[in-house]
């Protein structure tokens, strides 16, 4: 059998060490590489520190990819129907303010129920896009993927994941111009730091404009027991555990902050640690839904986070934005969560460049990579 696990650990080089900076960038290129390579057999361990290090949202088997069933569903991310607060349409109408988006975000979640069942299931659409080509012949290229999850909810079962690179294309208009002046090629290479900043050493892959084989795979939790990354390796008892009070709630996820951001020892502010771990929690994992009405409730609470309005998702649906500012050697990145007032689930996260350094190879607006949330349920569906 084939170990998605054992395909992660072996296609993450030294720089990516759970203690080493890591740029963004390089964590989605290497994800998609690990996904483009044969997989190997299973017999590997976990890795030791930290076990494993998802990109947030992600359950553990189904990090490996950057991720009709019949269920009872939790999350069903929507095309953005249904009715909405008053005051939110488009057009000339005023603008909600993050406070009120997350508040109303929260009071339909507090009116949902659930039937847990064998797995709890998640199909993500990711991209990331990348600058390609030399001097005034380059452009950008955006570069997608496909991932699907299921995490046991029993202790001791096995986790099962699927990935399929959807294939990479010009990022604009202007972008596709410059593709084809440039003889529309097939292929990318792709050149990206390998740790945060501006400068430095280079690491390469090489993106498709067709699309790859869709891979399958499964593997034992970690410990036995262990789906997700919430600050610390949790269980599925440790989530569903979690309390509903926003506050309590708050205290509970900050016995896990060691004044460092999620993916590396660099230092990160409390709010701005909170956000990034909110913002996976309430898109696709398996808490209780009064748990993710405390989580937005919770969010609604912290100051530096703001509106943006109305916005259309990766996937073309529309929600409201909220977002907030992290100042990194790259530049100023704006963290956006896209939410759909109607279903009080979340669209989409993305990661858009909003001031970048002296020398960033990132233009202002771009945005750099995105997940969206196609859906989350519980299912007694077998994995396939």
């Amino acid at each position: 059998m084939k170990d998605v696990m054992r395909v992660l650990r072996d296609a993450r080089p030294e720089e990516m060490d759970p203690g080493a900076p890591m740029d963004e960038g390089v964590r989605r290129a290497e994800l998609a590489r690990a996904m483009a390579a044969p997989l190997p057999e299973a017999g590997g361990a976990a890795p030791a520190r930290r076990r494993v290090r998802p990109v947030w949202g992600l359950g553990l088997a189904g990090a490996v990819a950057a991720g009709a069933v019949a269920a009872a569903a939790v999350i069903v991310a929507p095309g953005g129907g249904g009715t909405e607060p008053a005051g939110t349409g488009g057009g000339g109408e005023r603008v909600l303010d993050a406070r009120t988006v997350l508040l109303a975000a929260a009071e339909k979640a507090d009116g949902q129920t659930e039937t847990m069942r064998a797995f709890w299931h998640q199909v993500t659409v990711s991209s990331a896009t990348y600058t390609v080509g030399e001097g005034g012949g380059g452009y950008a290229v955006t570069v997608r993927s496909r991932a699907e999850s299921w995490t046991p909810s029993r202790p001791g079962g096995k986790a099962w994941a699927a990935a399929q690179e959807l294939g990479a294309k010009p990022a604009t208009k202007a972008d596709e111009e410059a593709w084809r002046r440039a003889g529309s090629p097939g292929t990318f290479k792709v050149q990206v730091p390998v740790a945060p900043g501006v400068n430095g050493r280079l690491k390469g892959f090489t993106a498709k404009t067709a699309p790859g084989p869709r891979s399958f795979s499964g593997s034992a939790l970690v410990d036995g027991d262990k789906v997700f990354w919430l600050g610390r390796n949790v269980t599925m008892k440790d989530l569903r555990a979690l309390p509903s009070d926003p506050k309590r709630l708050k205290a509970e996820l900050l016995r896990w902050y060691k004044g460092h951001d999620t993916e590396s020892n660099r230092p990160m502010a409390s709010d701005l640690w909170l956000y990034t771990v909110a913002r996976g929690l309430v898109m696709e994992m398996p808490v209780k839904p009064a748990v993710r009405a405390a989580a937005f409730r919770m969010l609604a609470g912290l100051p530096a986070v703001r509106s943006l309005g109305k916005v259309t998702d990766p996937q073309g649906r529309t929600g409201n934005a909220i977002a907030l500012d992290e100042k990194t050697r790259q530049g100023v990145i704006r963290q956006e969560m896209i939410i759909d007032l109607a279903s009080g689930a979340a669209l989409a996260s993305m990661n858009v460049m909003v001031a970048p350094a002296a020398g960033a190879s990132v233009p202002a607006g771009r945005t750099m990579n995105s997940t969206a949330l196609i859906g989350a349920e519980w299912t007694d569906s077998q994995p396939r």
